[in-house]
């Protein structure tokens, strides 16, 4: 069957000298992975350009339940970015997003309100000019909530200071295991818990604590989603925002 859905690109890899594998995430489907020969020919029509990652497209294409690599027929850019290809920080944060996409999005069935989300916070973050270092701290928490982990905001500065990440709440004590946020941190994480996509770029970060944040919550991602694998842009990211 023949069938038009808008995607994300998540990931694409080397197949043959002609051909890649990607792996995008769908509005129609969820994730699914495609098989494109002769995209790396200098002629081709569809340029190998078009499937950077978190590039939103919409996809004709030959779908068929249960085919490993699907097909596709047609690839156009459903919304041509303005600034993340161009900004570095922008790009940097883009390949992190997308890495933390690619690990965790594994469902491949349709998740609409998901997939609106991611969609509408790329638009987002593509239009900003400003308040960006916090932009990817906002996106993994939000996340958290399609993804069914989203942590439980009951911190109090005098009952409840420590943020549990095996729990995924606030505590009294801090836990004996080392997946925790000391009390400075704990209250910001409890901030950014409570922010809209508009008041995170208000939250006043350290870039030491900006870290050490960050790494709670790809170790809350690793505690929460089995079998996820390493971020490898990780270390990357950690030195664009100074």
């Amino acid at each position: 069957m023949i069938d038009t859905t808008e995607a994300i690109v998540l990931h694409h890899f080397k197949y043959s000298d002609t051909s890649i594998i990607l792996h995008a995430y769908t509005r129609n489907y969820g994730r699914l992975s495609f098989l494109l020969q002769g995209v790396r020919k200098r002629n081709s029509r569809k340029k190998i350009n078009l499937f950077q990652p978190l590039y939103i497209l919409e996809l004709e294409m030959y779908y068929k339940e249960k085919r490993q690599l699907q097909k596709i027929k047609e690839a156009r850019n459903a919304y041509p970015y303005q600034s993340i290809p161009h900004d570095y920080r922008k790009t940097s944060m883009a390949l992190f997003m997308a890495e933390m996409l690619y690990k965790c999005l594994r469902e491949e069935e349709p998740n609409p309100e998901l997939f609106a989300f991611i969609s509408h916070q790329l638009r987002i973050f593509d239009l900003k000019k400003q308040g960006l270092a916090n932009f990817h701290l906002y996106f993994m928490t939000q996340l958290t909530k399609y993804l069914g982990f989203f942590p439980h905001n009951n911190f109090d500065a005098s009952s409840a200071p420590y943020f549990d990440e095996k729990k995924g709440h606030f505590t009294a004590f801090p836990p004996k295991h080392h997946h925790h946020l000391d009390k400075n941190e704990s209250a910001l994480m409890a901030q950014l818990l409570n922010l809209s996509e508009d008041q995170h770029e208000e939250l006043q970060i350290t870039r030491n604590r900006r870290i050490k944040i960050l790494h709670a919550l790809v170790d809350f991602y690793y505690l929460h989603i089995p079998g996820m694998g390493q971020i490898n842009s990780f270390e990357i990211l950690k030195d664009t925002f100074r």
